[in-house]
């Protein structure tokens, strides 16, 4: 059985929780997190760390190799510019999730803010339940695939990338156009859905793609 490092965020305040995932070489588990801003900000060594609690802003911003598991709901700005390396979340997440993002996946279980994978260039972000407006707002590259539904301005002055979402989609951003699936797509959300979806129900995504891709 692999051994675990348990941290608690009622004894350490976010530099030296930082400071203690950073210098240990286990998986880690946090109990108490306390919603503390800034948690696993800038690791990038090959490790796994649940979060027994909910996360404040700037979880796992600037993530390189790790994974990281929230057992409750996280902030603004989770995942901030990413590289690569997993989160998920499993209960909702604040604006701005995935903003920036080079890489890695962000999959949140629950519903998500606005302005969701906004500017990312690469990477993924799969979000179970909604997301509010702007959802890839100068989106440069990159997959959002969305279960639920999302608000207005959808892919507001994308430039790249793909938006999937399965319900509805209040409106367009400027820029923004409804594209058919091809066979590339329902390949990728098969996958990524890991079967979630029957094939009739991989069909009716809706894909969302910049003019003139």
């Amino acid at each position: 059985m692999p051994q675990i490092k348990q941290l608690d965020g009622n004894k350490l305040n976010t530099r030296e929780l930082n400071t203690e995932i950073k210098n240990t070489d286990i998986d880690i588990e946090i109990i108490n997190p306390s919603s503390k801003h800034f948690i696993c900000a800038g690791l990038t060594k090959n490790k796994k760390i649940t979060i027994m609690g909910s996360a404040g802003y700037f979880l796992g911003t600037m993530l390189e190799n790790a994974e990281i598991q929230v057992k409750g709901n996280a902030g603004n700005q989770v995942g901030d510019n990413m590289h690569s390396g997993e989160i998920t979340i499993t209960g909702s997440v604040g604006d701005g999730a995935g903003q920036g993002i080079y890489g890695g996946k962000l999959k949140i279980n629950g519903d998500a803010g606005s302005r969701t994978g906004s500017i990312m260039k690469k990477g993924e972000i799969i979000i179970q339940g909604n997301s509010d407006f702007m959802t890839g707002l100068y989106m440069m590259g990159g997959k959002i695939t969305v279960l639920g539904n999302i608000g207005d301005k959808t892919g507001e002055s994308m430039i790249g990338g793909t938006i999937y979402c399965y319900k509805e989609v209040e409106s367009l951003g400027k820029n923004a156009v409804i594209s058919k699936l091809n066979q590339k797509d329902k390949t990728y959300l098969k996958k990524t859905l890991k079967n979630q979806l029957k094939t009739k129900e991989i069909e009716s995504f809706t894909k969302i793609t910049p003019r003139g891709n």
